[in-house]
């Protein structure tokens, strides 16, 4: 089935920042979208696993390309979330381990090209953008779609694939930190075009905002699609890449960073407090990817994915020892003992997902059936060795693990830890039957999917089952004015192993539910769009909240989030607005703020393109992220303490030029070099922003 390649200007790219959707022009006559210009859109391996318009579907997705995001100067996977409704890409701050995304006020699970990419902790390698065609949230829970998962929603990032009419590039960056990085991306055919190739290459060495912390990377990405029949499509993705690293979150105490220390002094954001020699993060690994789809007839077509992917890690760290919610981590001159920790980490993942499709009409309805079937397995080991800093039973600092003093670190301890402990094996299996229906009649358009899961995790002591069933309805309509409200409700669950020890029963799993009301806008003849979205989300049988200390089981706590999200996309003729805004309240079993939520989130991104100077561009964006709490049980007074990190704004800015087959742009990230932290938590630790960056880009096309 080979596919129509729509050629889009590059300029026009640059000049239309998009942080969802496909953009739809209907036919007068036409109760069906007959053209999509392609800017961001789904296909059937995308969050969605279906290429109907995201202007026809009635739930919430943001869309960021990689000229999008490349052009707003992400360096990240959590970067290229920054300017999404609803989304806070780094909410650990500043990262070099992984990207720790939250959408609507929950984790979110990374998937790959429609398959789950992530499993576990901190075994396997974190993805490079320039791999990566788009970044796509689907926001809401998604089990009836994936199976086990988060309520908030996932982050689905598309690899490259091979594309007819691409230009062949070599790309150059420099940046502060000593960042030199060289990529490529190369696209090849045979001359009858049923056989076309893709190299995607990086390397880069780099060092950090930490200068002990450096963030290197090493990626071969070849990809091929083949075309046997006019009706068929096979692409077949290889993936290896291995990072060197550490870690560039500190844990740093309260004391000293937050609040104020009896010392009076001030820690350095971009202090180290690891151990030079002993620290490390590092990650490879390798995936072979498989999407293949076939038209059948008229009325059926099938299409599958499937994954293979092996990862291993080496993670050494130490840190300022976690005493207990509420007791200082830090004496009043601000030395504190310090914690090892060495975890080898291994994983691999098989996984399959196969589906038939069949449109037909049924008297005056359009029928979409989605029928679907998946199956994965993961395999997972840690070997680990851990010395904690202080005696467990009187709280002082152990020979063993030495002090650092945070204002003035000085290294060259070497620890003595136990013996490395083999981990125990585990293996999660995860079977799936999944039927999902979309029914268009006149101007509606239905939606009703139902999802089996049968879920098991073993390993060679204990083997836990869970049996599911996810279920998801929405309506759409569509005026002819352009206005698309719609409503949906959705559910999510994610297993919990394990006897509840109250009841003695199998631990319930984790359930949560989601009703979202919205409207989509796109005015006729119109490159504006713009949408919005109420949303309540309930997430049930969490751990006991603290005022419950008699309660029939162990899983009584409930968590709660309700907000709304504003997101514009305004183009007009030489300037282009990409803007959102989301409001949050949420609360956790015990009634306080979920921990490192914002209250809310605001950004703004304007490109420049002057119709005199059109080989020019410009963007400014701002960024601004709302106060967030984080409450725990004080261990000294037994009553709640909670710390509020305050809110916080940056700037972006991008100048770029083309001239011939060359492109020079510069991005500069937190312009004004703002202090800030990301979040601070109860236990006692904060996680610092990101620092000023500057990163020059020289690509030539060929």
């Amino acid at each position: 089935m080979k596919k129509t390649i729509m050629a889009v200007n590059i300029g026009a790219l640059f000049a239309l920042p998009v942080s969802l959707f496909a953009q739809e022009i209907q036919n007068e006559d036409e109760r069906s979208v007959e053209t999509i210009q392609v800017i961001g859109v789904t296909s059937k391996f995308s969050a969605l696993k279906s290429d109907t318009p995201i202007m026809q579907t009635a739930r919430s997705v943001s869309i960021e390309t990689s000229d999008a995001f490349l052009n707003k100067g992400a360096l990240t996977l959590d970067d290229t979330l920054a300017y999404s409704a609803g989304v806070v890409g780094d909410t650990f701050g500043f990262s070099t381990r992984g990207d720790f995304a939250n959408v609507r006020g929950f984790d979110a699970p990374e998937y790959r090209d429609g398959m789950q990419s992530l499993s576990g902790n901190y075994n396997n390698a974190r993805p490079e953008i320039y791999t990566l065609e788009q970044v796509e949230v689907l926001k809401g829970p998604a089990s009836v779609l994936f199976g086990p998962g988060a309520p908030g929603g996932i982050v689905n990032i598309v690899s490259k694939r091979p594309t007819l009419g691409k230009d062949n590039e070599v790309r150059l960056d420099l940046g502060n930190n000593n960042r030199r990085q060289i990529a490529t991306d190369i696209h090849g055919t045979t001359p009858n075009d049923d056989l076309l190739m893709r190299f995607v290459g990086l390397y880069r060495n780099s060092d950090t905002q930490i200068a002990q912390v450096k963030d290197d990377s090493f990626v071969l990405a070849p990809s091929f699609t083949y075309y046997p029949t006019d009706y068929t499509e096979i692409t077949l993705l290889a993936d290896y890449t291995k990072r060197e690293s550490d870690t560039a979150q500190q844990f740093l105490p309260l004391s000293g960073s937050l609040l104020q220390n009896a010392s009076g002094l001030k820690t350095d954001p971009t202090v180290y407090v690891g151990e030079p020699g002993f620290n490390r993060y590092d990650t490879e690994s390798w995936a072979l990817t498989l999407l293949a789809e076939h038209q059948i007839n008229e009325m059926w077509s099938v299409d599958v994915s499937s994954r293979y992917r092996d990862g291993e890690s080496q993670y050494r760290q130490t840190w300022i020892s976690f005493i207990g919610d509420g007791v200082p981590r830090l004496d009043d001159a601000g030395n504190g003992p310090r914690s090892w920790f060495l975890q080898n980490g291994f994983s691999t993942q098989f996984q399959i997902d196969a589906r038939a499709r069949a449109k037909f009409d049924v008297k005056a309805t359009q029928h979409n059936l989605l029928i679907g079937v998946s199956h994965q397995r993961i395999d997972n080991q840690n070997d680990s060795s851990f010395l904690y800093g202080l005696d467990f039973s009187t709280g002082i600092p152990i020979p063993q693990g030495g002090l650092i003093n945070v204002f003035a670190p000085v290294y060259g301890f070497t620890p003595s830890l136990p013996p490395i402990q083999q981990g125990i094996e585990t293996q999660d299996r995860i079977l799936g039957l999944y039927v999902h229906d979309e029914v268009i009649w006149n101007k509606w358009v239905f939606n009703a999917g139902i999802r089996f899961d049968d879920v098991k995790q073993s390993n060679i002591n204990v083997s836990n089952q869970e049996n599911e069933s996810s279920i998801s309805v929405s309506a759409l309509y569509q005026f002819d004015n352009g206005f698309r409200p719609y409503i949906n409700y959705a559910e999510s669950f994610q297993p919990v192993y394990g006897i509840d020890s109250v009841t003695q029963k199998t631990l319930k799993p984790q359930q949560g539910e989601q009703i979202e009301a919205g409207i989509k806008y796109q005015p006729s003849k119109s490159d504006h769009l713009v949408t919005a979205a109420y949303f309540d989300i309930e997430l049930n049988n969490l751990t006991n909240p603290n005022g419950l200390p008699n309660a029939p089981s162990q899983q009584e706590g409930v968590s709660s989030v309700d907000g709304f999200e504003l997101e514009a996309i305004l183009n007009f003729n030489e300037v282009n607005v990409d803007a959102s805004f989301t409001l949050f309240d949420s609360e956790d079993p015990n009634g306080n703020q979920r921990a490192s939520i914002p209250e809310r989130l605001a950004s703004i991104w304007i490109n420049y393109i002057p119709a005199d100077l059109p080989n020019f561009r410009s963007g400014i964006g701002f960024r601004h992220v709302g106060e967030n709490e984080s409450t725990g049980l004080s261990v000294i007074t037994q009553e709640p303490q909670t710390i509020a990190t305050a809110s916080y704004s940056v700037l972006d800015l991008m100048l770029g030029y083309t001239i011939d087959n060359w492109d020079f742009s510069i991005n500069v990230r937190n312009l004004s070099d703002k202090e800030y932290y990301a979040t601070c938590l109860s236990r006692g630790d904060c996680f610092p922003g990101e620092v000023r960056s500057v990163n020059l880009s020289t690509k030539y096309s060929f």
